[in-house]
C-alpha cells in the first residue's frame, strides 16, 4: 500500500491518493484534479473509489467530477445529502476494496454535523486514518465554521470525535486534510502527517478530558474565517462544473467593470499600478487573498510582467470557484499613476521616529495580542477592505503599514494608495523590531 499527499499551501489542504494492488482510494480532491489523475495513471492504479470526509468549507471539491471522469464511486458521509449521484457511508458500514482492501467510515462529528473519518484496513489490520477535519496533527479542526450559534454543539461533539479516534491502535498513520495554513483548524496544525501515537502523546487537544473546557478551548478567541468561505458549502451541496481552463486572453486594457488585481512583484506594483487596482503579488496564498478581499466571483482582469505565467493565478481562483478571470494586461502603461513606498525594516524604524509617522497595523487579533505595537492605528486587513480606511488616519501625512511578513502590509499599501493616502509599507519580517522601537521612542 502507499499513500501519496498532494499539497495546496495556499489553502491548508491536502489530497491523498491510495494505491493498492492496481486500485486507487482519492481523498479529499481539490478542484484541478488533472494532477490527482495523473498520478494515478502514473502509478498504473484504476481509481476505484472518491472519498470525502465532509462538505468543505474552504474549497471546491475535485470529487463529483473525478468520479465522473474515472467511473470511480464516489462516497460521502451518511448525513451529507448533496445534489449529486453518490455512495452514503454509514457509520462503521465497511466498504469493500478487494483484495484484502477494508474502507471503514468513522461518524466524526464536530468540524461539520456530518464529519466523517476513514479507516484503512489491509487484511483486517487498521493502518491508516483519513481524518478529514478531525483530529489533525497537534490540534483540531475547528467548529465555528457553520455559525456561532452552533459552534459549542460541534465542539462538545468533536471532543467525543477525538477521543474516538484517539482509541485506534498506536501505529496507525493519521492522514488529516487540513493543517498548517488551514484557517479551518482551531490552532496552528503542526506537521502534515503523524500516527495515533503520535497524536496521543503531543496532541493538546487530547490532553482536556472535559467536554466544555474542551469547547472553551476551542471556541476563545476564533480565527477569522474568510469571506469566501460562505460560498464553498452551497457550492460542494449542489456540485460544481469542472474546472475552468486555465488560459486567459492577453488584453491591452482591462474590461469596465471588472476588478484589476495586479500579481506582479510588489516592487513593481509600488512604482506604479493601475488606479483602483489591488496589489496582490502572486504567490501561494493570492487565490485565497483575492476571494476574502474583493466581492466574490466578480469579474477580474488581472495586471502581470510581460512573461509572467498567470496559470496558477487562474488556478488558485478556480480552487475557491472563482471562474471569472476576463483576461491578462501585461503592460498597464503610463496609466499606472497609483504607487506606494517599500521601505526595509531600517528606514521603516526612522520613518517611525519622524513626527508626522502615523502606523497602521493590519495584523489579525490574535497576532496583536502576541506582539503589541503601541500608539498604532489597528485594522485587520479584510476589515480594511470592507469597512474602509480608519478615519483617525490623516491622507496629509504618511501612513506607515506593518503585519509579519510584509505580503498584508503591501496589499493594504496598494488600498491606501487608491484613495489619495501616502503609504509606506514594511517590507519583509521585523514586526518584534518595531514594537520595541515604538515602545523606546513613547519611554523617550
Amino acid at each position: 500500500m502507499d499513500i501519496t499527499s498532494f499539497r495546496t499551501p495556499g489553502l491548508g489542504d491536502q489530497t491523498y491518493l491510495l494505491t493498492y494492488e492496481g486500485k486507487g482510494v482519492l481523498v479529499d480532491p481539490q478542484r484541478d484534479i488533472g494532477r490527482f489523475l495523473d498520478a494515478a495513471a502514473e502509478r498504473d492504479a484504476e481509481l476505484r473509489f472518491v472519498l470525502e470526509t465532509h462538505i468543505h468549507n474552504d474549497y471546491v471539491s475535485g470529487g463529483e467530477q473525478a468520479a465522473l471522469r474515472t467511473g470511480a464511486e464516489l462516497v460521502l458521509p451518511a448525513a451529507a445529502t448533496p445534489a449529486y449521484r453518490h455512495t452514503p457511508a454509514f457509520h462503521l458500514e465497511d466498504i469493500d476494496g478487494g483484495a484484502g482492501l477494508t474502507l471503514r467510515p468513522i461518524h466524526t462529528p464536530g468540524h461539520t454535523p456530518e464529519h466523517t473519518s476513514y479507516l484503512v484496513l489491509v487484511d483486517g489490520e487498521p493502518v491508516a486514518l483519513f481524518s478529514g477535519g478531525s483530529l489533525l496533527v497537534a490540534s483540531a479542526g475547528r467548529p465555528d465554521l457553520l455559525g456561532p450559534e452552533r459552534a459549542r454543539s460541534l465542539a462538545r461533539l468533536q471532543h467525543g470525535s477525538l477521543h474516538r479516534l484517539a482509541a485506534l491502535p498506536p501505529g496507525v498513520g493519521l492522514y488529516p486534510t487540513h493543517g498548517e495554513g488551514s484557517f479551518c483548524t482551531a490552532s496552528g496544525a503542526g506537521r502534515l502527517t503523524s500516527t495515533i501515537g503520535a497524536e496521543r502523546e503531543g496532541n493538546p487537544m487530547l490532553a482536556i478530558d472535559d467536554p466544555e473546557e474542551f469547547a472553551d478551548a476551542m471556541l476563545t478567541a476564533p480565527m477569522p474565517i474568510p469571506a469566501f468561505y460562505r460560498h464553498m458549502g452551497p457550492a460542494n451541496t449542489l456540485g460544481a462544473p469542472p474546472m475552468p481552463a486555465v488560459r486567459v486572453p492577453e488584453l491591452d486594457a482591462a474590461p469596465e467593470g471588472s476588478h484589476v488585481v495586479d500579481i506582479r512583484p510588489r516592487g513593481v506594483q509600488a512604482r506604479g499600478m493601475l488606479p483602483g487596482s489591488t496589489g496582490i503579488e502572486l504567490d501561494e496564498d493570492f487565490g485565497s487573498w483575492t476571494g476574502w478581499l474583493l466581492p466574490y466571483a466578480e469579474p477580474i482582469t488581472l495586471v502581470a510582467e510581460p512573461g509572467q505565467d498567470v496559470t496558477e493565478a487562474v488556478t488558485q481562483l478556480a480552487q475557491i470557484g472563482i471562474d471569472t478571470v476576463r483576461g491578462v494586461v501585461r503592460h498597464p502603461g503610463p496609466d499606472a499613476t497609483q504607487t506606494y513606498e517599500l521601505a526595509g525594516l531600517d528606514v521603516f524604524v526612522k520613518r517611525l521616529a519622524q513626527p508626522r509617522a502615523q502606523l497602521l497595523d493590519v495584523r489579525m487579533p490574535s497576532e496583536r495580542e502576541q506582539v503589541r505595537l503601541p500608539g498604532t492605528v489597528e485594522r485587520f486587513l479584510p476589515d480594511l477592505f470592507v469597512q474602509g480606511v480608519p478615519a483617525e488616519l490623516d491622507p496629509e501625512r504618511p501612513v506607515l503599514v506593518a503585519c509579519a511578513s510584509g505580503r498584508r502590509a503591501a496589499i493594504a499599501a496598494g488600498f491606501l494608495a487608491g484613495r489619495g493616502y501616502r503609504p509606506v509599507a514594511l517590507n519583509g519580517a521585523g514586526i518584534a523590531e518595531v514594537a520595541d522601537a515604538l515602545r523606546r521612542h513613547h519611554t523617550a
